[in-house]
This record gives structure tokens, sequence and C-alpha cells, in this order.
């Protein structure tokens, strides 16, 4: 039986400014975040994008052998870790990519897979964050990064 959800699709939307095609987190199942400690260092997401053969992008990626783009899987991971980021209780904010490091890709992600999305924050200088990321399917690596966050809060 499935966790119990953390973020349910509704909560994701009122945080997350992608929609559709762009959204790329289903559910959240996992938030580990000190909200008192003194920086972010160590906050972790466990989340959850369900892929189907339904995606805009198969058509083309690729007709005859379907298989998820990796600066998608890289979006995903991001937006799991903007997820992690953002405490909605807190003042309103956006979180930007601003570097990626390291990318691998281990397995291809296809029609039918269920990708476990998770990130770890890993230095916080403020406004600008380092997180490892990584997605697995089956509990098999597939992708892999670490990503510059910056973070703005909104109207700035």
């Amino acid at each position: 039986m499935p966790e119990k959800s953390v973020y349910e699709i509704s909560d994701i939307l009122r945080i997350l400014p992608h929609r559709f095609p762009f959204l790329l987190v289903d559910r959240v199942e996992m938030l580990d975040r000190d909200l008192a400690a003194k920086n972010r260092v160590g906050w972790k997401i466990r989340a959850i994008k369900n892929v189907t053969f339904n995606e805009p992008f198969f058509s083309g990626h690729f007709p005859h052998r379907p298989v998820m783009p990796g600066v998608l899987q890289i979006e995903a991971m991001a937006q799991a870790g903007c997820l992690a980021v953002v405490d909605p209780s807190g003042p309103e904010m956006d979180v930007a990519i601003a570097g990626i490091n390291d990318a691998r890709f281990r397995r291809p992600v296809v029609p039918g897979d269920r990708m476990v999305l998770s990130a770890e924050i890993t230095k916080d200088r403020g406004q600008i964050m380092v997180l490892r990321c990584q997605c697995h399917v089956d509990g098999e690596l597939a992708s892999e990064a670490e990503m510059i966050a910056k973070v703005f809060l909104k109207g700035t």
C-alpha cells in the first residue's frame, strides 16, 4: 500500500507555478525539514512522477522507442527540489535553476515507469542553494544531478 502523501496534486499546484504539460510532480511522499534550524542543509524530499504514454513529448522522442528526454528528468528533479525548499506557510517564493552539475543518465525512463524523485539540500547560502537530486525507477538509479537553485521572494 502506498504511503500517505505529504502533498497531493492540489497542494503542489498551490506551490509550483508549472501547469500542463510542464508539471512533472504528481505527489510528495516524504518531506524532512527542520523549520527551526538556522539553514536548510539536510532538508529532503521524495516525490513521485508517474510516466504515461500520453505525455506529449513521447510522440516525437522517439516515435519508434518512446524515451523521456533527459532534460525533462532534470526538470522533474528540480521541481521536487523546489517543493523541498518552499515552505507554504512562509513567504511566497519562486525558485529557479541557476546551474546543473554532474548530470548523469543511467537508464531510460519509458511509459509505465514510476519515477521516484529525491532531493537533498547540501549547501544553503540564503538565496542560493545546492541540491543533490536523483531519480529512481524500480529501485534503480535512472538519473542524477547536482543543482544550484536561486530563491526569489515573489514580487522582488
